[in-house]
């Protein structure tokens, strides 16, 4: 699929936290970020959630991830906030409610290429039983992406 997505991901940085560490929890999840410490916070910046979405894969929480996007939809993206603590370790973990004492990682993606729906889709397909939908292999030469 070619896509054009600008993601912005930005958390506080405590005085009590090691910058070191907070940019790890960020690079855990998304590998391919640009990151800028800068005044209490770091911010970066990516065009790609592929390797975000290698680590849903991974943690088979697609469905979980699915329905976090489309909740926070709008006709230009989607945004979502994952616990700190967490991507350190290289989870990923939505956040809900109240942010945590020092900050959940707060990120915007803007789509400019396809629709967000079908971006949403390319990052977290759709699953049977758990497992991604391939619409090819299940539909075989009936398939057309077009009604898809």
């Amino acid at each position: 699929m070619i896509y054009s997505v600008d993601v912005r991901i930005e958390t506080p940085v405590r005085d009590t936290e090691v910058t070191d560490r907070v940019m790890d929890a960020v690079r855990n999840v998304f590998a391919d970020a640009d990151l800028v410490h800068s005044d209490g916070r770091l911010v970066a910046e990516t065009h790609t959630l592929d390797g975000f979405s290698d680590v849903l894969h991974e943690q088979e929480i697609l469905d979980t991830a699915r329905g976090v996007f489309r909740e926070n939809a709008t006709d230009e993206g989607f945004h979502f906030s994952l616990k700190k603590q967490a991507a350190f370790e290289g989870t990923v973990n939505f956040a809900v409610g109240e942010p945590d004492e020092l900050g959940d990682i707060e990120v915007t993606v803007r789509v400019r290429e396809p629709s967000v729906a079908e971006f949403i889709d390319y990052v977290a397909p759709e699953t049977d039983e758990g497992q991604p939908v391939d619409p090819v292999r299940e539909y075989g030469d009936r398939f057309d992406p077009a009604d898809y």
